[in-house]
């Protein structure tokens, strides 16, 4: 019940947000395919069949459902599609451990399903790692990947401790540390009701899935997971924390951020007008960097 009135809200917010924009696309109807291990994975395609497609792919406690502003006004020119990675919004649960290698295959068995040859995978926050690890398991498939305020810093292993001192307080006070938690990404001045429906909607998310996944990112090492990288790399990152640019291209000759300033972690619902117009000049970028290929 808590998961469902949050969505409500969620949904009521996010249309607030998009006021003044175009009416949002009809979603096809949620369709399945399983993933490696079988679970059932939840997905939604708009605008033309073709290729490229812009996959969206979300992060930690989220779901499909985060990136309603950016549909209508990527699929007028792009196939778009949506996932619920396994145990997130309509997909299936039964895994014992919610790796983010797992979470890649979801994103896989998706491109799989939908014949996609020509992908951009978007991934937000924990998505960066996990359109990563799709790029690998799947790189016939996938010629560009665009990071959302995530892969600040390619090179940097946090230490055990800096992890810790987040997982912790969430698995002994799951739901009032993941809204504390939730209200460290936004700036002072971000919007309260949208502060509000994230923190009451990512706190309601299912509890043995948030805290598997948390512990299995916290696993990730960014630098041996870009070794063999080959295909172009972008952000688009807000400046609630620094971006390491130059660190990051000397590691992804492709790498380039574009920034949002005066944003939090939640960029495409914080400003969806200028978000996607920066999200749009990276996946061109992408396919004038692929083109031919």
């Amino acid at each position: 019940m808590v998961r469902l009135i949050s969505y409500i809200i969620l949904v009521f917010v996010i249309a607030l947000c998009a006021y003044g924009c175009e009416p949002s696309v009809r979603s096809l109807p949620f369709a399945n395919t399983l993933s490696s291990d079988n679970v059932p994975i939840a997905y939604a395609a708009y605008g033309p069949a073709t290729d490229p497609a812009v996959v969206f792919v979300h992060g930690w406690c989220c779901d499909s459902r985060y990136w309603h502003n950016q549909i209508p006004y990527f699929s007028k020119k792009y196939r778009v599609i949506t996932i619920d990675l396994a145990g997130h919004g309509n997909s299936g649960f039964g895994r014992k451990v919610y790796t983010t290698e797992a979470f890649g295959q979801d994103v896989a068995a998706v491109l799989r399903k939908l014949n996609v040859k020509k992908a951009i995978l978007v991934g937000h926050s924990m998505g960066g790692e996990i359109i990563l690890y799709a790029a690998k398991i799947a790189p016939e498939r996938v010629i560009g990947l665009v990071a959302v305020d995530d892969l600040e810093d390619l090179g940097m292993v946090y230490p055990d401790d800096v992890k810790n001192k987040i997982y912790e307080p969430i698995a002994a006070n799951f739901v009032p540390e993941v809204q504390k938690f939730v209200r460290t990404m936004f700036p002072a001045n971000a919007d309260k009701e949208l502060v509000d429906a994230i923190a009451l909607d990512m706190s309601s998310a299912p509890q043995e899935v948030a805290l598997s996944s948390m512990k299995e990112y916290f696993k990730v090492s960014d630098p041996e997971l870009i070794k063999g990288l080959a295909v172009p790399l972008k952000s688009v990152n807000a400046d609630l924390w620094p971006t390491n640019v130059d660190g990051n291209k000397k590691l992804v000759p492709s790498y380039e951020m574009v920034l949002m300033k005066g944003r939090g972690h939640f960029i495409m619902l914080e400003d969806p007008d200028e978000f996607n117009m920066l999200l749009e000049r990276m996946i061109n970028h992408i396919l004038v960097e692929t083109k031919g290929k």
